[in-house]
């Protein structure tokens, strides 16, 4: 029998009171996973309840103490590894390998939480006038809401937990409703380590969920992770209540491939950028900018390396790129591609020929490239979240940067070149939050706050670093006399 899954609130798991239910297929098989209920607004209100009510006493323990619990917490996370590894492949079709770097990099924020009796720390100036003194400490929030999308379902929702409850916080997850097994199983492990009763919940569910916490003037921060529609959606929504955001959208990432680059190298990174995750992420490259001579060698080392990826189940060792999560985002790519034809793109590689003779129900492409794609294009201007490349040639490196910031997005842009002069300038002149200089995918570590410009990000602080102490802490100022 197939398991219903359950919210958990003040510590226990319990039944959602909605009774829809929506299910959580293995996209590469089609098995039936698990069914996930459609939380209903007295679930919301019973989770607001419960972070609410464990707010003060989790405020007044002292971050010394708080960390123990994460201490514990990386130690079950660790222990559990392989096995939530194997749970991401299943419900979202990463490679077994891109599954434990969704993982791993959901640990290196657990332990940068760790050192929030740092962090926090405030500060102190004596004498601001004749025996006045003034400072700052850092406080919590109160209840902190995160809403987490289905492509990286342990590394996001740890992006923001370990950091919002370190800081004193509680903390109400509402994962993807596509990938709920990967938050479900985190949770447990939250429970194993034993945080108090109401610090840490779960409220499974869709759009209604998110709506109704975002109601709720007992929240009082949200960190989301999506489409930039909904981004901006959520942000307007915070506003009206006043809490805070910090909302990560869309991208359209360029690479821009100089004629002076390492071209075995690039070609490597290049499809790791383009193909890993299946393309399904925000710092995937989809907008390839050859400039000058580097065209011809770059596309056709580039159609031979993407012709030889390896299509299949996560689970197979011989696996070197999975399954589109969903149907949904199978039929949004394939619109895509047949957009792009239609524009007048040159198809030199077509992905929808690639299919897998063990899972033939599964949702594969192969990877797809495009020539001769001009900025006019939609598959240039909009993010395909797909295995697909587009080529645009250019013939000087202002022409590549120029190309790049006529993007509404700005989440990455990288560039491949032996010259660091021309890495400085690319990185000085690109309006992008994340850069990367012969990097395919310029992915911030936990002690780096996440970039994003423009349309990829809405909100003043990003996740990790200290752009998370700032973002779930307030500042208290105190100016002291004494007579």
């Amino acid at each position: 029998m197939v398991e219903l899954l359950k919210n958990y609130i003040k510590g226990e798991w319990v039944e959602a009171k909605g009774k829809e239910t929506l299910d959580v297929v293995n996209p590469a098989t089609l098995e039936i996973l698990a069914k996930v209920p459609k939380s209903n607004k007295e679930d919301v209100e019973a989770a607001i309840k419960a972070a609410k009510e464990a707010t003060w006493e989790w405020r007044c323990t002292p971050p010394a103490t708080r960390v123990r619990y994460l201490y514990e917490y990386r130690s079950l996370l660790d222990e559990n590894f392989e096995e939530i590894a194997e749970i991401i492949v299943k419900e979202n079709g990463k490679t077994l390998d891109e599954a434990r770097g969704d993982i791993k990099r959901g640990i290196e924020t657990v332990e940068l939480s760790t050192g929030i009796p740092t962090m926090m720390l405030g500060d102190i100036e004596w004498d601001v006038a004749k025996g006045i003194d003034e400072s700052y400490c850092r406080e919590p929030l109160g209840i902190c809401v995160g809403l987490t999308p289905y492509n990286f379902p342990a590394m996001i929702p740890l992006w923001f937990l370990p950091m919002a409850i370190a800081c004193g916080n509680t903390f109400i997850l509402k994962p993807s409703s596509q990938v709920p097994l990967t938050a479900q199983r985190l949770i447990q492990l939250a429970d194993e380590a034993g945080f108090p009763l109401g610090v840490v919940n779960l409220v499974n569910g869709s759009r209604d969920v998110s709506d109704a916490l975002l109601s709720s003037h007992d929240v009082k921060s949200v960190s989301f992770v999506g489409s930039s529609a909904v981004a901006r959606h959520i942000y307007k929504k915070a506003a009206e209540t006043g809490m805070r955001a910090q909302c990560q959208g869309q991208a359209k990432n360029f690479i821009v491939i100089m004629p002076d680059t390492d071209m075995k190298n690039t070609i490597s990174a290049s499809i790791t950028s383009a193909c890993g995750c299946t393309g399904q992420r925000c710092l995937a490259g989809e907008n390839f900018v050859p400039v000058g001579e580097a065209y011809e060698p770059f596309k056709k080392a580039l159609l031979e390396a993407a012709s030889k990826v390896k299509v299949g189940y996560g689970l197979d060792s011989d696996t070197q790129m999975g399954p589109l999560a969903s149907e949904g985002q199978l039929q949004t790519v394939l619109k895509y591609i047949q957009k792009g034809i239609d524009e007048g793109a040159t198809l030199i590689l077509d992905g929808r020929r690639v299919k897998s003779e063990k899972y033939p129900r599964g949702y594969f492409i192969g990877p797809t490239i495009f020539d001769n794609v001009t900025p006019n294009m939609t598959i240039f201007k909009e993010e395909i979240f797909g295995p697909v490349i587009g080529i645009t040639r250019v013939t000087t490196l202002d022409e590549a940067i120029k190309l790049a910031n006529t993007s509404v997005y700005g989440n990455a842009a990288a560039i491949f070149t032996t010259n660091g002069k021309t890495a400085r300038e690319f990185t000085y002149k690109v309006d992008a939050g994340n850069i990367g200089i012969n990097i395919g995918v310029p992915a911030p570590i936990a002690f780096f706050p996440f970039g994003g410009y423009k349309e990829s990000f809405f909100g003043d602080l990003h996740g990790q670093g200290m752009d998370g102490v700032e973002f779930y802490t307030q500042k208290k100022i105190a100016i002291t006399r004494w007579f």
